[in-house]
């Protein structure tokens, strides 16, 4: 009974990696957006101004 627990689990660890490398995959040939001014609003706090 002990050894169908073990496979389980190796089982479910194999599978958790192989989805984490598909998952990769898929992503990496997506395009990012390319940011503009409106994206950055919050962040114009941050730069300095020249007053």
């Amino acid at each position: 009974m002990n050894i169908w627990i073990v496979v389980v689990i190796i089982v479910l660890v194999l599978g958790l990696i192989i989805g984490n490398i598909l998952l990769l995959k898929q992503t990496s040939n997506q395009k990012l957006p390319k940011p503009t001014k409106d994206n950055n609003e919050s962040y114009d706090r941050f730069e300095d101004k020249d007053d």
